[in-house]
């Protein structure tokens, strides 16, 4: 008999929906029609992974994540469901909450050096050919061979331009370096600093444990990411973010095998924003992370109108669909 705690998603009258805390790490989708109660299960799951000491990240994408942090109040219908439900011992609490923003103004600085991010992302994110590419890389073997750290931005497009002007001297160590393909680097650069990248990478950068945190009573902690106008403003930047933090808990978490319930959720509101414009090198992180990162105890779930709006190849990795409502107003809509 597995040990593994039940999380409440909702009920009829034969009876509560449970999902065992174990299947989390399975990943999963919750589709659903506008107002059908897609962020009403989004925000269950978080608050109840959050009470048996999960840590939880969100990325509010509509800016109504944030009552998680208040306590609830009394209601007719609340009192009427929970009653429905039969839920014993319910009493309304906040859950422990911390706020990030990439650019600072309504959460915490989330940062990290552009060393951090390392030069294999970089050109995936920027979507370099294999001269570039390379060129890229000898930039930050220059600055490991020189005891220099590439911080931010600036460092990054500094150390581009110095190695255009010392070409001829740095040609028999680290090959040709064209100019043209600098130039080329910088303008994709230019691109990502005009969405605020240089907010993004800087110090001090956050580190996992800065996510994946428990606070004195034993409970997750939830991490509410403010992308409501980073989504829309800023895409390539918001791209950049979530390659790194996919990277970062694959790289870096260990293996735990199949536990009782998994070491950190993660979820993705409105997760058609993210794929309808999103560079390859992020569907082929998300495609990655999905596959492999089970073992690690990471679940990720999206939360979109349609099972459509997911990649096919993703979709096929996702263990658990929680449906709302869906309508079909097309035959193609029917197919679902």
């Amino acid at each position: 008999m597995s040990d593994s705690p039940g999380l409440l998603l909702g009920g009829t009258d034969q009876g509560p929906f449970l999902m065992t805390a174990r299947m989390a790490n399975r990943h999963g989708l919750i589709a659903g029609a506008t107002g059908t109660g897609k962020t009403i299960t989004l925000q269950n799951l978080a608050e109840s992974f959050s009470r048996i000491g999960v840590p939880v990240f969100l990325a509010d994408v509509k800016g109504d994540l944030s009552g998680l942090a208040a306590e609830g109040k009394s209601h007719p219908r609340i009192d009427a469901r929970i009653k429905k439900l039969a839920v014993e011992n319910f009493q309304f609490r906040a859950t422990p909450t911390v706020f990030w923003d990439l650019m600072g103004k309504k959460g915490h600085n989330l940062r990290t050096t552009v060393s951090d991010m390392g030069p294999l992302l970089f050109t995936s994110l920027l979507d370099l050919n294999d001269t570039q590419g390379g060129i890229l890389y000898a930039c930050f073997k220059i600055a490991d061979d020189n005891g220099m750290l590439l911080l931010d931005f600036k460092d990054l497009r500094a150390m581009l331009t110095w190695m255009a002007d010392n070409a001829r001297e740095l040609k028999a160590e680290y090959g040709n370096i064209s100019s043209s393909s600098i130039g080329a680097i910088q303008r994709k650069l230019l691109v990502l600093e005009e969405q605020g990248a240089e907010d993004f990478f800087n110090e001090p950068a956050v580190e996992l444990d800065d996510l994946i945190k428990k606070d004195f009573s034993g409970n997750g902690l939830v991490n509410i990411l403010d992308v409501s106008k980073l989504i829309h403003q800023s895409p390539k930047l918001y791209a950049c973010f979530l390659i790194w933090l996919l990277a970062e808990l694959f790289e870096n978490l260990p293996e735990v095998g199949d536990a009782d319930k998994p070491e950190f959720v993660l979820f993705f509101d409105e997760a058609h924003l993210i794929f309808d414009s999103a560079p390859d090198a992020l569907i082929d992180k998300v495609e990655q992370v999905v596959r492999l990162i089970r073992s690690k105890g990471v679940g990720v779930f999206f939360i979109s109108q349609s099972p459509m709006d997911i990649p096919e190849d993703i979709l096929g990795q996702l263990g658990m669909k929680v449906q709302h409502a869906l309508r079909a107003f097309t035959p193609k809509d029917k197919k679902i």
